[in-house]
């Protein structure tokens, strides 16, 4: 044998005992991880579903450890609790390939020599629950994936859905192209990517006393960047972008359609204080072929105390939040939570949090429309002092502006017209220009808006118990009689 040769022997010896060793250490601290990582995952699913009727565990069936590679299974039991005491949970049952590192061959084949701990080559088993589901698919597990564990616990994974054409009932179906998601994270899900796509999906359905619907939805992509907080909730940025979304609805059959739908959302912390966004943005909407418009909504909140939301959100999942069917929870806060209620919502009231609807925006062919407000809160002395005088404690500042154009409410008079069924052009016109014109009147008329040219305007602002109504200066309590006087005929006591 000639020297590079046994060079090269050498090291694929080495290596393949250095494998072995590896394979050999993984396979025996495996079952521990597995089971730790669903303890861990079941946990953090009791935590996302609380104040909800759904229930949902993961347990480890079975695990049988070979050298190179072992087999476990699971068991996903969801229940839902509104659907009755006699209503059977749903049960998916999986399977796990698992590949022992430290040089899983999936990976080699693939030139991915980085040393793993482990690599899961998950699929969805046929059980009675998921039999349909199955069919859908071709007989094929409808739901696969691979994630990789590195020895720092860093978990690289990769989930495919696959393309399903079902018959929901004998007149109602569904086709769905198949979604992927790829996701990646640190040791103990610290920090989290994730970014998913789905081609097309669209459901129709078809009942006896009511008329078809279609529901069709193209080219949807979901984007993630999470960092979990010491709070336990995860901060960061949501983004959900759709090309396409179409309804078919009523007796008529109108198309409703928008497209490229974006929804960004994002969070973030200093201290113990959150500040979040929330954008929506429709760049078209059309009904039966004819432009609607397009429209825009932001949201944004800041300085809102942490401990004290989750504890305000804790007692109103367990006393207030309705249940599955509709109906309200029967059981009174007791002392105790009356006291930690009041104690949550001062200190969160401390903070003085800042609360905005920035922007809510409609544009159509002809105009264009844009609502604004924004409020800062804060502590006040007392709860138990007079109405007027709590107001002006707890409310800081609060602003609003409102620009509604008249050419717009034309053009959605127009729609509404469409939908009812309405087909004759002139008096379709007439009552559009109808509309628009009442609208001015009757904002002027109730003395909170002013009509200047195409535009009904109106503006708010109040500070330090001042109020600017359109340019008219008044106290807090001028204002709340004048809005009183004109609204009600009721008049302010303190």
């Amino acid at each position: 044998m000639n020297k590079p040769l046994g060079v090269l022997v050498g090291i694929v010896v080495v290596a393949e005992a250095l494998n072995t060793a590896g394979a050999w250490y993984t396979g025996t601290k495996l079952e521990g991880v597995l089971k730790t990582s669903i303890e861990q995952g079941n946990q953090a699913l009791a935590t996302q579903l609380k104040g909800t009727a759904t229930r949902a565990t993961v347990e480890l069936v079975s695990i049988d450890r070979g050298l190179y590679s072992s087999t476990a299974r699971y068991r996903v039991n969801i229940q839902d609790e509104s659907a009755g005491a006699d209503a059977q949970p749903l049960i998916m049952q999986f399977v796990d390939h698992i590949e022992h590192g430290p040089l899983p061959w999936s990976r080699i084949k693939t030139f991915k020599w980085m040393p793993v701990m482990a690599t899961s080559n998950y699929a969805l088993e046929k059980t009675p629950s998921t039999e349909k589901w199955f069919a859908a698919a071709k007989d094929q597990s409808p739901l696969k994936g691979q994630v990789t564990l590195g020895y720092n616990r860093s978990v690289d994974a990769h989930t495919e859905i696959l393309p399903l054409e079902l018959a929901l009932d004998e007149t109602s179906n569904l086709s769905f192209s198949g979604l992927t998601m790829d996701a990646q994270s640190d040791a103990d899900g610290q920090n989290i990517k994730a970014k998913g796509y789905m081609d097309h999906l669209k459901v129709h359905a078809v009942s006896a006393d009511k008329p078809p619907v279609l529901v069709e939805l193209n080219g949807l992509t979901l984007a993630s960047d999470l960092n979990k907080s010491p709070y336990g909730f995860y901060l960061g940025q949501n983004i959900l972008e759709l090309s396409e979304g179409q309804l078919t609805f009523g007796e008529r059959q109108s198309v409703a359609k928008i497209k490229n739908f974006e929804y960004a959302g994002s969070a973030s912390a200093k201290d113990t204080l959150l500040s979040g966004r929330l954008a929506y943005n429709v760049g078209d909407i059309t009904l039966d072929g004819k432009s609607v418009g397009s429209a825009k909504v932001v949201m944004t909140a800041s300085s809102v105390d942490i401990p004290a939301m989750q504890s305000l959100l804790q007692i109103y999942q367990t006393k207030f939040q309705p249940h599955a069917d509709g109906t309200l929870p029967v059981a009174q806060l007791t002392p105790a939570e009356q006291i930690q209620m009041q104690a949550d919502l001062e200190k969160l009231l401390a903070a003085k949090p800042q609360l905005a609807l920035e922007n809510l925006a409609l544009k159509t062919a002809n105009g264009e429309s844009q609502f604004h407000v924004a409020a800062s809160l804060a502590k006040p002395a007392s709860f138990e002092q007079p109405p007027i005088d709590l107001v002006k404690q707890l409310v800081t500042s609060l602003e609003a502006k409102l620009q509604l154009s008249k050419p717009m409410i034309a053009d959605l008079s127009n729609v509404q017209a469409q939908l009812e069924g309405q087909t004759d052009p002139q008096i379709i016109a007439e009552m559009a220009q109808l509309n628009s014109e009442t609208a001015g009147v009757l904002a002027v008329q109730s003395g909170l808006a002013k009509v200047e040219g195409a535009n009904i305007l109106a503006s708010l602002n109040y500070a330090a118990g001042q109020v600017d109504l359109n340019g008219q200066k008044m106290s807090l309590e001028e204002f709340i009689a004048a809005m009183m006087n004109r609204f009600g005929g009721m008049s302010v006591q303190e």
